[in-house]
């Protein structure tokens, strides 16, 4: 079953999603908490996500980030990565404040950007019970460095300089298209799978989505470092899902991060690229959460 939800962060913006239960539940549930990742709406495949959960026996809180979506916010297209993890906090509060939440039993989901917040979650705020991290954006510095190439590095920070002049003269912020066809184009994700997931994932199921953020979205990311947070996860259950063919939030950043982790955890590996775990490899991802949550959250 799922709902409709709207619900007011700490400093007043109206977040909206949906809320899913089990079609049967006796009593208070275990509720996951889920936003999506850079730039991404939760039409886009996240409902999916929260179906299979509520499947399991488990209530799941969905939300579109701030200035993205069904969402109030601005600067529209803007992300804060830190603002997200703070938004995140506040709809944990949410949820425990629902009727049908068990507020002892609250889990958090996330995936690429919204992957990396999770960890920081995990460490920061012990309301949340268990963690599962899919393909998780381990270091904002090292990503970026094998996304960009070194030649456009230089560029890349004079650009920065100079939206923030302009910022501060008060024009409005530079933006960046999300993705290009051309991946030598600027673009704040600059692959073709990137490219091609987006554009045919906006075009079927999000219309809301649109191609593009603030250029001082791509600068926050670079100096955003999510993974420095998972040896401080312990002793809070923790899951990652990564994709072995990781070109995005790459593989290796994310396998090195899994290995600072403390137990309890659990590596579940895919096959496949960053994209392929919301579609081919949908039931390898979306299954083994859904049953590391029940394992750990159902039984408390």
């Amino acid at each position: 079953m799922r709902t409709d939800i709207s619900f007011k962060t700490e400093d007043g913006t109206i977040l909206r999603g949906w809320h899913y239960l089990p079609d049967s539940r006796a009593g208070k549930v275990p509720t996951i908490v889920m936003a999506h990742g850079f730039s991404a709406v939760k039409e886009m495949y996240l409902d999916r996500f929260a179906e299979t959960f509520a499947a399991a026996g488990l209530g799941a809180v969905v939300f579109d980030n701030r200035n993205f979506g069904a969402s109030d916010g601005e600067p529209r297209q803007e992300i804060d990565p830190w603002q997200q993890v703070r938004d995140y906090r506040d709809a944990i509060t949410y949820a425990q404040s629902l009727p049908e939440t068990d507020a002892d039993r609250i889990g958090v989901w996330g995936s690429s950007y919204s992957g990396g917040h999770v960890l920081v979650l995990g460490a920061i705020d012990r309301r949340v019970k268990c963690v599962v991290a899919q393909v998780p954006l381990a270091s904002g510095h090292d990503n970026a460095r094998r996304l960009i190439r070194s030649d456009y590095f230089a560029g890349l920070q004079a650009a920065f300089d100079e939206d923030r002049r302009a910022r501060m003269a008060g024009k409005p912020p530079a933006m960046l298209p999300v993705v290009a066809e051309d991946p030598t184009a600027p673009s704040a994700l600059p692959t073709p799978d990137s490219w091609a997931w987006f554009s045919e994932t906006g075009r079927t199921r999000a219309p809301s989505w649109r191609n593009e953020v603030t250029l001082r979205s791509v600068e926050m990311f670079t100096e955003y470092e999510p993974g420095s947070y998972v040896g401080f996860i312990s002793p809070t259950p923790l899951m990652m899902v990564v994709a072995l063919g990781d070109v995005l939030t790459v593989a290796d950043l994310a396998l090195a991060a899994y290995e600072r982790a403390l137990e309890p955890k659990r590596l579940v590996a895919l096959p496949g690229g960053h994209f392929d775990a919301y579609v081919k490899d949908f039931d390898a991802s979306a299954k083994p959460a859904a049953a590391w949550f029940v394992q750990h959250l159902a039984s408390r």
